[in-house]
């Protein structure tokens, strides 16, 4: 990428953050829908993609559906934006009313138990509200981790922009962060990923929706060694300000096996769990990116 091209980039971002969160609600949202229209007009490579993974998410869909839901999850994916750069300068308030979450219980009496626990989400909905409901409505802070985004500028903006709304956030590269996020659920506290994308190729391979991807193992390999809880959550829309969650039961540790083993047994019902929810609301999937492994093996020649 070039030097030009990433500027512009953090340019863009940061007038974002500076510019949207001063608009009224109702407006954001009306940008934000115009700007998902028009991207999906484009058919540009981000929406062709989008379209192929819902592919495999609504295998018996027509290609007039699949457009619509690409459409639809282009939507989706801006109200995430659009709700992101307004997060900042929403009151506790607002933060606490815009999020209604299922089986919350299961977190709390993790937290009550002190021994740690680990949230794992898919790119559904807003991960960002959901983390922000966490330190407002539960007065609860947490360990997360971010990816190296260039330009470097842009991944301070992003680090500070989470920081801000109470979350203690690691780069992802380096074997610091592992080790970071262990002490972490070891003296009882939260730690929360998204874990449906593996940036690393050393991930676990699952089966979702009849294929093969690879997912990150980290989730499952933490929640052995320090013997926190493991929790799958699931995020979407509907067509009021509100997003609703669903925290799924507790992913136990198997009994026997080796940790390989274990952790393949882990990760893929963490993925089980993850497409239970994208099933449910594949539009809220903003999964912009080749995930299954043919895809990937497509590229690579």
């Amino acid at each position: 990428m070039s030097n030009a091209r990433e500027r512009l980039i953090d340019a863009l971002y940061g007038a974002g953050w500076s510019t949207v969160k001063k608009l009224p609600e109702p407006v954001a949202l009306r940008l934000g829908r115009t700007i998902a229209d028009l991207t999906w007009r484009r058919r540009g490579k981000s929406v062709l993609r989008l379209e192929s993974n819902l592919a495999r998410v609504v295998p018996d869909a027509s290609p007039e559906r699949l457009k619509q839901l690409s459409k639809a999850g282009m939507r989706s994916y801006l109200r995430y934006w659009m709700e992101s750069f307004r997060l900042p300068s929403w009151s506790a308030d607002r933060v606490r009313n815009g999020f209604d979450i299922e089986d919350v219980h299961h977190l709390t009496d993790g937290l009550a138990s002190d021994r740690g626990v680990i949230l794992a989400l898919p790119h559904l909905g807003n991960w960002d509200l959901a983390g922000a409901w966490v330190t407002t409505e539960l007065e609860t802070p947490f360990t997360t981790v971010a990816e190296r985004l260039k330009p470097e500028t842009l991944y301070d903006r992003f680090v500070a922009y989470r920081e801000s709304l109470g979350m203690e956030v690691l780069p992802h590269e380096g074997g610091s962060a592992f080790g970071t996020l262990a002490r972490r659920l070891r003296a009882g506290g939260l730690v929360c990923l998204v874990a449906d994308r593996d940036l690393s190729e050393s991930g676990v391979e699952v089966k979702f929706f009849g294929d093969t991807a690879r997912m990150p193992a980290g989730p499952a390999i933490l929640a052995q060694q320090t013997g926190a809880l493991l929790l799958p959550v699931t995020l979407w829309y509907d067509e009021s300000p509100v997003m609703h969650g669903r925290i799924h039961a507790p992913i136990e540790v198997p009994e026997t096996g080796t940790r390989a083993e274990k952790t393949s047994v882990m990760t893929q019902a963490l993925a089980d769990s993850f497409a239970t929810g994208i099933a449910d609301h594949p539009e809220d999937w903003h999964m912009l990116q080749r995930l299954w492994l043919a895809d990937l093996e497509e590229r690579r020649p």
